[in-house]
């Protein structure tokens, strides 16, 4: 039996941007009756808004068309252009990602038209706001309503990726890292480009052993750089936490030791998740590939080891970007068998459980 025609128009990619992390995707798609924006990562739909029909809008919403999968027409009295406004042209369409990765404004010739934030999730009834959209719906939420809280977020956005593009950015960061590392733990040595070409930005600073220091110090310098994802929602003030670096203290060569910071360093924003003390890690790979030896199969990341062994670790605190506050978290390597059980009792009862047992925060090599 032959099917009919297909009762719905083809969709045409307008805009198709994929953030600097290579983690989210944005894509503006029309069909010739509405356009609309989808927030996705590698395989789905993560959060999605109506952007505008481009025909009369009806008294309610057509089901046929949501159950095809396609954007709705909005109803009529939830759009600011009931008879529908012009097909949107790609030509002035820009994305605008936040610093974070997580979330996008959608600009047309300039002026927010629709912003998709990092806590929006269609599986939760929480689309993006559309500029043209009033109230909320399930599709849109309006951006009039919102401004007040987007409005800032899209400027912070814009400023961030202009300093970070600017030709003297990166260099400038840079050079306050290393200072603030400098008068923390003495001059440096080796320098690693750990994230060649990519965003963000990643160097691992070596920190070696001296008279009154008996083992060397590595050190991210980038990770501060911009903000980790999802912390806005999770804690009350994101700028507590936002930005961090992470450090091992270290027998082991440095040069072998370095790797690790290779899989960490860019894993917030590679995976859209953040890193905060006591939070743990799990090694991608099999143990025998893990850079710290040991058997261990993944991190414990800890802001004051001191309920462990070992000497007390220096205080890397006093250093900020953009007002905000940078928190270094030491890397203690630990067995897949203490993860679940940090996960199951905590972080603060596996570091009893390991100080108990003598385990040092000092890296060394296996015995």
């Amino acid at each position: 039996m032959l099917s009919g025609p297909d009762p719905f128009p083809p969709v045409v990619t307008l805009l198709d941007s994929v953030n600097p992390y290579g983690s989210r995707r944005l894509t503006v798609e029309f069909d010739g009756t509405t356009t609309a924006a989808y927030l996705r990562d590698e395989t789905t739909v993560i959060a999605a808004t109506w952007i505008a029909n481009h025909v009369r809008a009806p008294r309610t919403t057509d089901p046929d068309r949501i159950n095809a999968g396609r954007a709705p027409v909005m109803p009529a009295d939830r759009t600011r252009h009931p008879r529908g406004r012009p097909p949107l042209d790609p030509a002035v369409l820009q994305a605008l990602w936040f610093e974070e990765g997580d979330g996008v404004a959608l600009l047309e010739r300039g002026t927010l038209l629709a912003v998709i934030p990092g806590w929006a999730d269609s599986s939760r009834g929480m689309p993006g706001y559309s500029r043209d959209v009033i109230g909320q719906t399930p599709f849109a939420w309006s951006l009039d309503d919102a401004v007040d809280g987007l409005g800032p977020r899209v400027e912070r956005a814009a400023a961030f990726w202009q300093w970070r593009d600017s030709p003297g950015g990166w260099t400038q960061f840079q050079s306050a890292a290393l200072g603030h590392l400098t008068s923390r733990l003495g001059p440096g040595a080796h320098y690693w480009d750990g994230a060649p070409g990519k965003r963000p930005a990643i160097g691992i600073s070596e920190r070696p052993a001296d008279a009154d220091r008996p083992y060397t110090i590595l050190s991210t310098i980038g990770m501060s750089a911009q903000r980790m994802p999802v912390v806005e929602q999770v804690v009350d003030d994101p700028s507590d936490y936002a930005r961090i670096e992470l450090a091992v203290a270290t027998t082991l060569p440095s040069g072998v030791a370095a790797l690790v910071f290779l899989w960490l360093a860019g894993y917030p924003w590679r995976s859209v998740t953040w890193f905060g003390p006591g939070h743990n890690i799990r090694w991608y790979d099999k143990p025998s590939t893990f850079p710290l030896g040991g058997g261990y199969e993944g991190v414990l990341l800890l802001e004051d080891p001191s309920g462990l062994a070992g000497p007390t670790a220096p205080d890397l605190s006093g250093f900020s970007v953009d007002g905000d506050p940078v928190r270094w978290l030491w890397v203690v390597p630990v067995t897949e068998r203490s993860r679940q059980f940090a996960k199951e009792y905590g972080s603060a009862a596996l570091v009893n459980r390991l100080g108990a047992q003598g385990r040092s925060w000092i890296v060394t090599p296996p015995s």
